[in-house]
């Protein structure tokens, strides 16, 4: 990296970092990209070579740490990548930028909706106030435009939703994107799904520690295994009625496997079987008809030993008859 020469002495000059770094990237950053950095911006005001050895030895961190970390700072747009090595991006001019080009590609939409957009301009600044002690970055309000529109969230499930997030001390826009995007996968728009959802994770979570205690995991499930689960509640709809069917069926089977669960809930779900009664319903059926054959093999066992010594019978006494018979003279 080219790093150009500053008159003032070290001990006198300022490496100035923009407040927009502490409301926008802070959040999502590691403490060994922190590092690499802050040190980047402070050797961005001189002139010089600088390069990855350099900076593992100056920082304390192995090199493969570097070369992720320098990964990392120009995902996220901090540095850019020039033919003879990296700059520190304006963060103050690049925000501007992209809150101006938001601004001319919405115009339009903005008109239109003036009177909602009010509402949803008291909303954010609430949200701002709340959370964020009224210092918000401004790629927020784009943010929250996007997921008002993108998900069809009224305001008091986007409220929640930070809420949510607030309380898991996770308000950084990662996470609170990817909770959006459950809620939205989820379909909630309004406060009555948001609490059908709620309930139904509290379902979930119960039936998950009842499976574990059944089957004797007193560490709990992998992910995995409660990805199985996910799927028999939320995809079959079966609860731990016919659930625990199923893991009853276990016992005749030494360290059986999640799969092996699966195989047999799977089948009922393809069968359409709905309720304990009908699952019970077909497994006597299966049970007499396995009982049946077995009969009818018995029984085809025991004719065709019959018929077989019938058989060796009469040639015996065919035998004796030919050879008792007089000559022909």
């Amino acid at each position: 990296m080219k790093l150009e020469q500053n008159d003032k002495s070290i001990l006198f000059a300022t490496t100035q970092v923009p407040d927009i770094f502490f409301a926008e990237y802070l959040s999502n950053m590691t403490g060994d990209y922190l590092k690499i950095y802050l040190y980047l911006m402070f050797l961005a005001k001189y002139n010089g070579e600088i390069n990855i050895k350099d900076l593992s030895k100056k920082l304390a961190l192995p090199i493969n740490t570097i070369n992720e970390g320098m990964k990392y700072l120009e995902k996220e747009g901090l540095i850019l990548r020039k033919q003879t090595g990296f700059i520190v991006v304006d963060l103050q001019e690049k925000t501007l930028n992209n809150l101006y080009n938001l601004k001319i590609q919405n115009s339009e939409e903005k008109i239109e909706q003036n009177a909602k957009n009010k509402e949803r301009i008291k909303l954010i600044e609430y949200l701002n106030n709340k959370y964020f002690q009224g210092v918000m970055g401004p790629t927020w309000y784009s943010d929250i435009d996007t997921w008002f529109d993108k998900y069809g969230f009224d305001e008091q499930v986007m409220i929640n939703l930070f809420d949510y997030c607030y309380s898991k001390s996770a308000l950084h826009k990662n996470y609170v994107q990817t909770v959006a995007e459950a809620w939205g996968l989820n379909r909630i728009k309004n406060l009555d799904d948001l609490e059908n959802y709620y309930m139904g994770q509290e379902k979930l979570m119960k039936i998950k520690k009842e499976i574990a205690k059944k089957l004797g995991r007193r560490n709990g499930l992998t992910q995995y295994e409660e990805a199985y689960i996910e799927t028999w509640v939320n995809d079959y709809k079966y609860d731990l009625s016919v659930i625990e069917i199923a893991l009853k069926r276990t016992t005749l089977r030494s360290n059986p496997s999640f799969e092996y669960i699966n195989n047999i809930i799977k089948d009922w779900n393809d069968r359409n079987l709905r309720t304990p009664v009908q699952v019970n319903q077909f497994l006597e059926q299966r049970k007499k008809q396995a009982k049946d054959t077995k009969e009818l093999q018995k029984q085809v066992k025991k004719e065709t030993f019959e018929q077989r010594t019938y058989s060796n019978l009469n040639f015996l006494y065919a035998n004796k008859n030919i050879q008792g018979a007089p000559a022909e003279k």
